[in-house]
């Protein structure tokens, strides 16, 4: 026992400095690696099955790890090493009852092997069993089932189709299990543990992309319009939503007729030859493949579908093959079939791993969905872009609150309507201008003063340039023309009558004036003198537009009519400012906003990509004396 833990401490130590390059190069060229590798195979299948207390099992422990480490350095091929080593670690991988350290880091050596190599791949998918990796991962030790993992990854990676599929079966049936079970306490702690390091999401996020990655065949191939096969699909599509009458007795000019005219109604562009729609690639025959399953899958709802659009007006048609090709070709986007899997990627799925067929089953859910928001939206047919817009969106954001079940993403899918998408979208673009951070609405309501004095002097120029009005008779007919504007030094209004030529008359041309100081009231509205005189005879538009003031005791009045709305909201700011009160029109609190946003913007320029705390920082407490002056009445030396 004495000699095993000298033993032990050495290999120890060499599995630490096995790290280092210069050690591993000048080891190696002593054939150091080689009386590692013999350590391994001269190992007796019962030493690592001793008691916990002997050194034994942590001698092939540091053995394992320092070969590892030396062999990481890419000096030695791992194609020179001898079956038997590569048996005996298998054999370690497949024991039943093996020290944990062992198996993780004779794991570790295989996924090596299995990566660096197609020979090596073969003799390690011969010596390690499936149903034994499988096993791996139900145990409770987090690093083995990591491990465990990584190597399945690598062997479903390296493996030919035939080989991939069959591994891949397993694997799936292994995982779909617990994550089915989304609402058992143990399974939240098997997914919860599993997924909390980063390495095993990596590997179910591999694992999900290789496997969605088949349909890519599919989904680059254009329909054959030769192919009887693909033919016959289609017309299974239009037979399942139309009960049409027996089309061997018809003409076959007849049956052209009917068949472009049924197509029509399913929702191609390309009624006579409706094979046309699916040459797009991607997603080529996948299209047609998501189509038919759902037609087959579940005939009621498709059959609902097909027929309530047939009844409706052309333009307010939801086109079912149109929306489908569109849907399925943002669903591969979404999942990202055809595109290899990153080597940092971690972003999974949990839904896949509850569902054998997970495109063509979210396809049926959200071509349903297609359907709701089009109505939602009152769309037609030039709206047709802007709908799969926003189906796009909500199958995103419904698949990034990951959802462990179909039943669970057809909930939220379709609770996600078209108003809350309008709502969420507001609401990001607030957060993302920075505009609802609490130290932001603090600076927003310091620049308002600011802002606010600017809009009264914007509104007070316009005044003093002046603004032509229309009279209106007691006939309704519009005769006279009159102009209005104040001084410069804003205490007088001046105004009088026009001709029709007239653009901007001098100031001294106009004949009346009122002093700003005799002002009373600013009435607009069905309160104004005017409207009061043609009450019930004046229509909302002219109502809107219609404001007075009266001056002298409010025996007088001079009434006006806006030409525009911005006319009117401009003058009753600039007649309020007189008065002293405060801005209230809607022009005033639209300018308000975007001068705002405008410096807030400006201001934030150098905050760029910068978080913004809700909370200042605190205060530090003062120093415990102000000693710290610097005495310039010395001269330097």
């Amino acid at each position: 026992i004495s000699d095993s833990g000298v033993r032990c401490d050495s290999l120890k130590q060499l599995a630490s400095v096995s790290t280092d390059v210069t050690f591993a190069q000048e080891f190696i060229s002593r054939d150091g690696h080689l009386l590692l590798v013999k350590i391994v195979e001269d190992s007796n299948d019962r030493v690592p099955l001793l008691s916990w207390q002997t050194v034994v099992p942590l001698i092939m422990t540091h053995t394992l790890t320092g070969f590892m480490e030396l062999m990481d350095h890419g000096i030695v091929s791992w194609e020179n090493l001898s079956a038997e080593f590569i048996k005996k670690i298998a054999s370690f991988v497949n024991a039943k009852a093996m020290d944990a350290s062992i198996q993780q880091v004779s794991l570790a050596i295989l996924e090596s092997m299995v990566l660096s190599s197609s020979s090596l791949f073969q003799l390690v998918k011969q010596e390690v069993t499936m149903e034994r990796l499988l096993s791996h991962l139900q145990v409770t030790n987090q690093q083995i089932q990591t491990k465990a993992m990584a190597l399945l990854m690598a062997l479903l990676q390296t493996a030919g189709d035939a080989d991939r599929q069959v591994h891949m079966l397993s694997l799936h049936l292994c995982l779909s299990l617990p994550f089915s079970l989304s609402h058992g306490s143990t399974t939240n702690h098997w997914r919860c543990r599993q997924t909390g390091t980063n390495n095993m999401a990596h590997y179910l996020y591999v694992l999900q992309s290789v496997t969605l990655n088949h349909l890519e065949l599919r989904m680059r191939m254009p329909l054959d319009s030769y192919n009887q096969d693909q033919r016959e699909i289609l017309h299974n599509l239009r037979q399942a939503a139309f009960e049409t009458e027996s089309e061997n007795s018809l003409s076959n000019e007849r049956r052209r007729s009917l068949c472009a005219k049924e197509f029509k109604k399913l929702g191609f562009s390309n009624n006579s030859n409706p094979g046309q729609d699916l040459l797009r690639t991607p997603p080529g025959l996948l299209a047609l493949d998501t189509m038919s399953y759902f037609a087959s899958r579940y005939p009621d709802a498709y059959s609902r579908f097909v027929l309530e659009n047939s009844s409706r007006e052309d333009k307010h048609e939801c086109p079912f093959a149109r929306g489908s090709i569109q849907l399925t070709l943002i669903l591969c986007e979404i999942l990202r079939i055809g595109e290899p899997p990153s080597e940092t990627g971690s972003n999974y799925h949990p839904i896949f791993f509850s569902q054998d067929r997970l495109l063509e089953e979210l396809f049926c859910v959200c071509i349903q969905l297609v359907n709701k928001t089009w109505k939602e939206m009152r769309a037609t047919q030039e709206d047709f872009d802007k709908v799969m817009q926003v189906v796009r969106e909500q199958i995103t954001r419904t698949l990034s609150s990951k959802p462990t079940s179909l039943e669970l993403f057809k909930n939220k899918v379709n609770a996600l309507n078209y108003s809350e998408i309008l709502k969420l979208r507001q609401t990001e673009r607030l957060h993302q201008e920075e505009t609802l951070a609490p130290p932001v609405l603090e600076l927003k309501e310091r620049l308002k003063p600011e802002l606010l004095e600017l809009i009264r002097q914007q509104r007070l120029n316009r005044l003093c340039q002046g603004t032509l009005f229309r009279k209106i008779s007691s006939r309704r007919r519009q005769d006279k023309l009159w102009y209005c504007r104040l001084s410069p030094n804003h205490k007088v209004l001046h105004f009088g009558d026009v001709e029709e030529e007239t653009e901007t008359p001098a100031i001294e041309g106009l004949q009346e004036k009122i002093p700003v100081a005799d002002i009373k009231a600013l009435l607009t509205g069905k309160d104004c003198p005017h409207m009061k005189e043609n009450k019930g005879k004046q229509t909302k538009e002219v109502l809107d537009l219609a404001f007075s003031i009266t001056y002298d005791v409010e025996e007088y009045s001079l009434n006006f009519i806006a030409s525009s709305r911005i006319d009117f909201c401009l003058w009753t700011d600039g007649l309020s400012v007189l008065l002293g009160r405060d801005m209230s029109s809607e022009c005033m609190r639209s300018e308000l906003e975007i001068l705002l946003s405008m410096e807030i913007k400006l201001r934030l320029l150098d905050l760029e990509n910068v978080p913004i705390p809700d909370n200042a920082p605190p205060v530090p407490k003062p120093p415990s004396n102000y000693n710290f002056c610097y005495d310039f009445s010395q001269t330097e030396q």
